[in-house]
């Protein structure tokens, strides 16, 4: 991987690690005691800052380093974790992700958010001075020595006072390298309190004997400071040649080390990495106990080594070596999963496509040729395109949930902006759906739940006169349902006023003020363009350019979208959508020499038009149910050459039926979905094209669109016929099933 590509990767890494702080940090906010929820923050802006530094990003590694600097402190409990602290948090999370995307694109920070940053900048300092404000001052002076009879033993416990033991061996040579060893104790001092020293003298010679420029001098120092073990022997760094340096962390503060050692990132395997990762030993320890280990014949484990040298405590080796365990075995499952492009995805699923069709072709030519050893084979070879298209639709589902959890953040935003108590409760997350859907659903739902919470959510003064809980809730929930997926948002708010609905739409002329309407068709106005009830505009509704968004945008997806709503109990918006937009099982038809495919899930039944229908009827009876009849070769205008006999296919969309006048059945067909260009941009009715077997393009209708043009140009037809039970008038033939229609 070159540097490019592991700069992209970062940013998409650092993407999902946002997304994880922000989860995280909602999650604190509820509860503060969540050790996990702070532990999960730190960890990401703790590898954010990492993997930032590794590409020079200093802006974004400046900034985090303060923003983990606080954490730190929550994290230890210097600091308390309050609804100010979640709030600043999530401010500098927002601001993180604002500097990874500049990052990204290369744009300049505007000043504005130069000065938002400084700003959460100071705020950050000021929470880390408060907390540090009430350190120790640190000791500056070298404490008396100490007799050897006081000196303390190399394995001794830690006191209570939870201090570090320094044991400290100087070489002899070591002040005639100009190094004074009184100078780095002192040193100490400067970042922490030196509580204790005893000087071992046990291999000064005799005094005749003694050289004024050599050291026999051995300490060993109790010190109690907040710095890891790599910072204390940094401050041994220019002696450390001359000198024998052995580090024990306080000794309760074992377990602490032991938490941090479960809380590392599982991608380490080595035992050495975690011991020096949670701060245990440093990396000039391990290379000396791994000489160590070299050096004997039986070659004792490292963990053993290090244990023997007293350079770490059993307890933390024990952990380390469970969590390299745990790392080892986690990582065997990994292995099963591979990080492959979207991009490559979609060209498999066009590939695949192109499959189909070249199959759909071999099939036609074998059937014209009336070859029966071609055509079992073709029937064994379509089975197999059909498991393959299957298997390659499934590497593009993902699961819904990652959308769903956008929206705790946008609840709580708005919640509070409104001043209400709005819980949000999702159910069905791991649904899995087309990844390209995914993408496209977060919009229409953004606007589906703030509207819900601005119009539908009464105030809490409301809410306790009607007797209903303070806290309002809204769910989003997802579910399969017969080939499709049901996305519904649903509030428990006071519903759709249907009076004032209608009389809006009564003033914009929508309809008629003696119109009688049923609710589905009252909620269905809330979806023409400019429509709103709103007594007042807001910055978050109120302009009425929301909810025409919302059903254009599911309609894109070849989705549908109804309202369900009761006064003082709730709304619910209920989405129904394709599980992928690439290739669908259709139902192919013929009008005018034009085929035209309808999605299978949408086809009841078809049956044959009788020529009995007065001209120009545009419904007729089935089976005492009047069913509208929409006839595509006027709704497109085209002049093709009528078929000997007319036959209708009975569709059903958004709870509505109606009949498709075609001249031509052709059956089942797998429809691999092409997208129109700009010419047929302004044609309502059509979602798309496919390519058939024989070349020739057929084009995919819009059913939900068609009915509702259908409706618009009809809106006095009669909707149900008052008769039922008495056969059918027009209709010769009926079959229920498209599939045994034959090509």
């Amino acid at each position: 991987m070159n540097m490019h590509e592991a700069l992209i990767t970062f940013f998409a890494e650092s993407r999902a690690l946002l997304h994880d702080m922000e989860d995280a940090l909602l999650r604190l906010e509820e509860a503060p005691d969540d050790a996990d929820a702070i532990n999960a923050v730190f960890r990401a802006a703790h590898t954010i800052k990492g993997s930032a530094g590794l590409f020079g990003l200093n802006d974004i590694v400046a900034f985090t380093h303060e923003a983990e600097s606080v954490l730190d402190l929550a994290r230890d409990g210097r600091l308390a974790i309050d609804e100010a602290l979640c709030e600043l948090l999530l401010h500098c999370r927002d601001h993180i992700e604002l500097l990874v995307r500049h990052a990204e694109s290369g744009d300049a920070l505007t000043d504005s958010a130069r000065q938002h940053g400084q700003a959460l900048l100071a705020r950050l300092l000021a929470r880390h001075g408060k907390a540090e404000a009430t350190t120790g001052a640190a000791l500056t002076t070298l404490p008396t020595t100490q007799t050897e009879a006081e000196a303390l033993p190399r394995d001794a416990e830690a006191p209570e006072n939870e201090c570090w033991h320094i044991s400290l061996r100087f070489d002899t040579d070591v002040l005639r390298h100009g190094l004074d060893p009184a100078s780095f104790i002192r040193y100490l001092g400067t970042f922490g309190q030196v509580v204790h020293i005893a000087t071992l003298h046990e291999w000064l010679p005799p005094l005749d004997e003694l050289d004024p420029e050599c050291c026999h001098l051995g300490f060993e120092i109790q010190y109690r400071s907040d710095c890891d073990k790599q910072a204390i022997e940094a401050a041994f760094e220019f002696v450390r040649d001359d000198c024998q340096l052995r580090i024990l962390p306080p000794g309760s503060r074992v377990q602490d080390y032991v938490r941090l050692i479960h809380e590392l990132p599982e991608d380490k395997l080595r035992l050495g990495e975690l011991l020096a990762a949670c701060g245990a030993v440093t990396q000039r320890e391990i290379d000396e106990a791994l000489q160590e280990q070299q050096r004997g014949a039986l070659r004792p484990p490292l963990g053993q080594v290090l244990v023997d040298e007293h350079v770490v405590r059993p307890e933390v080796v024990n952990a380390a070596l469970n969590k390299q365990n745990d790392a080892r075995a986690r990582q065997s499952q990994e292995a099963m999963f591979i990080r492959v492009h979207a991009d490559k995805l979609d060209m498999l699923i066009n590939q695949v496509g192109e499959l189909v069709i070249a199959g759909a072709g071999v099939g036609l030519l074998a059937q014209r040729n009336k070859d029966g050893a071609m055509q079992e084979a073709m029937s064994s070879m379509s089975r197999l395109i059909e498991e393959v298209r299957d298997g390659a639709m499934r590497l593009r589902m993902v699961e819904i949930g990652d959308t769903f959890n956008r929206f705790r953040r946008v609840v709580r935003d708005i919640s509070k902006e409104l001043g209400k108590d709005i819980e949000l409760v999702i159910t069905g997350a791991d649904t899995e759906l087309d990844k390209s859907v995914v993408e496209r659903l977060g919009d229409p739902l953004t606007h589906l739940v703030r509207n819900a919470m601005d119009h539908g959510i009464e105030s809490g003064e409301v809410r306790a006169a009607a007797g209903k809980p303070a806290r309002a809730t809204i769910e989003l929930s997802a579910c399969h349902e017969a080939g499709h997926i049901v996305v519904e948002v649903r509030d428990d708010g006071a519903g759709l006023n249907r009076e004032r609905i209608l009389a809006k739409a009564v003033e914009r002329g929508l309809v008629d003020a003696d119109a009688q309407l049923a609710d589905a068709e009252v909620w269905n106005l809330i979806f023409e363009p400019g429509f709103s009830t709103a007594s007042q505009i807001s910055n978050l509704s109120g302009r009425g350019v929301g909810m025409d968004v919302v059903k254009r945008g599911i309609e894109a997806l070849r989705g549908t979208v109804e309202i369900d709503s009761a006064a003082g109990l709730g709304s619910t918006i209920r989405i129904r959508l394709p599980l992928t937009l690439a290739i669908i099982d259709g139902f192919l038809m013929r009008v005018a020499g034009v085929h035209q495919v309808v999605p299978l899930d949408m086809v009841l039944e078809c049956v044959e038009l009788s020529t009995a229908l007065a001209p120009g009827q545009d419904y007729f009876d089935l089976r005492g149910e009047v069913l509208p009849l929409l006839r595509l070769r006027e709704h497109f205008a085209l002049q093709g050459q009528a078929g000997r006999r007319q036959n209708v296919v009975v569709v059903k969309a958004q709870g509505r039926k109606a009949g498709l006048v075609v001249d031509e059945l052709k059956g089942e067909f797998q429809a691999v979905i092409k997208p129109l260009g700009e010419l047929f941009a302004a044609v309502r009715g059509l979602t798309g094209s496919t390519i058939l077997g024989s070349g020739e393009v057929a084009l995919v209708l819009d059913v939900p669109g068609l009915l509702d043009g259908a409706q618009r140009a009809r809106p006095g037809a009669p909707a149900r016929t008052p008769r039922s039970g008495t056969p059918a008038a027009g209709v010769e033939r009926v079959s229920h099933d498209p599939a045994r229609v034959s090509h």
